[in-house]
């Protein structure tokens, strides 16, 4: 019993010494925008409206025996409050999301997001990967920061051209588990997605961070396509090692446009028997009124909080997810 008494207190000095440290680095995000003008915003968690992603779950609750989701992120809500003449926003919050649990995916986590006006695809980069090493605040952790398109790493780690390559390309140079071939069908994009989370992630350089950059258009979620190349996106991505902790753009302002990239994800849901959610009304009627040029990034603060302290899974930073 003395033992287990023991163990108990050590387990307990740690989690509380991992939490002081939590709270520091939530500080050093808040004086990080601070000093450059950036107000801290606070929005609904909860909404009568769901995101359309395909590749994201909503959580649904009951409140006043009617269905409310609870956000995914605060993006409709931060640019609502755009369109209505805010400046430069972050935000700090727990976001939800279903059918996410492993070692670095958790249903509930706190995320990090926040909307710079006038940015540019560099200047948004420059701003993440700034704001990330001001958290992680160890050197020894971030050693350099390397930048490559998302073609440029396809073809640098498996000699495959992600843009002009076709599906059959794809399968002759990598070969799949037929069983995943049935699963991604004709979808070409979950043939990269899982090359780029299983093989290209793999090789990026240790203790750095990589930034991927001009995401293929099928991928843009909400970011602008580039106006050079109709083929690819101003969104990118930040990595440390192999986990992925930043999905930033170049927001899409355009509310036509907007609203059919939301139709085309209603129809692969229902094509593909995923469940379709209400689309938010405000959202869309914010982005008819229209908002300034900007960026927007949303960070994962919890695994860059996990990186900071050198463990391996998030259920290693708070008792209550031990």
């Amino acid at each position: 019993m003395k033992n287990n008494n023991l163990l108990e207190n050590q387990k307990t000095n740690e989690y509380l010494e991992i939490s002081k440290r939590r709270s520091l680095r939530i500080e050093r995000i808040r004086n990080y925008f601070k000093e450059q003008n950036v107000l801290e915003v606070d929005t609904p968690i909860t909404s009568k409206s769901a995101v359309s992603d395909i590749n994201i779950e909503s959580v649904q609750v009951t409140i006043n025996d009617g269905p409310f989701y609870l956000q995914t992120s605060p993006e409709f809500s931060m640019k609502t409050l755009l369109s209505m003449g805010y400046g430069d926003i972050y935000q700090i919050c727990k976001v939800f999301r279903d059918y996410e649990k492993g070692s670095i995916h958790s249903p509930e986590f706190t995320m990090i997001e926040w909307y710079r006006l006038h940015f540019d695809l560099a200047d948004i980069i420059k701003d993440t990967c700034n704001l990330i090493e001001c958290i992680i605040d160890d050197g020894s952790l971030i050693k350099n920061t390397t930048v490559l398109t998302y073609r440029e790493a396809f073809i640098k780690f498996l000699n495959i051209d992600p843009i002009s390559n076709g599906i059959s390309e794809i399968q002759e140079k990598y070969q799949f588990d037929k069983n995943l071939e049935i699963q991604f069908a004709n979808n070409k994009n979950q043939y990269l997605d899982f090359l780029l989370g299983t093989e290209i992630c793999k090789k990026f350089n240790r203790n750095e961070l990589t930034v991927i950059t001009n995401y293929p258009a099928s991928q843009a979620a909400l970011a602008k396509i580039c106006a050079d190349d109709k083929k690819t996106s101003e969104r990118f991505e930040v990595f440390h090692n192999d986990i992925e902790i930043a999905n930033g753009y170049v927001e899409l302002t355009d509310a036509k446009e907007i609203y059919e990239r939301f139709q085309k994800d209603q129809n692969y849901r229902k094509k593909n028997k995923l469940k379709i959610r209400p689309l938010d009304k405000e959202f869309i009627d914010s982005m008819a009124r229209g908002i300034p040029s900007c960026s927007g990034v949303a960070v994962g603060f919890d695994r860059i909080h996990m990186i900071a302290e050198g463990k391996k899974s998030l259920d290693k930073l708070s008792v209550f997810s031990a």
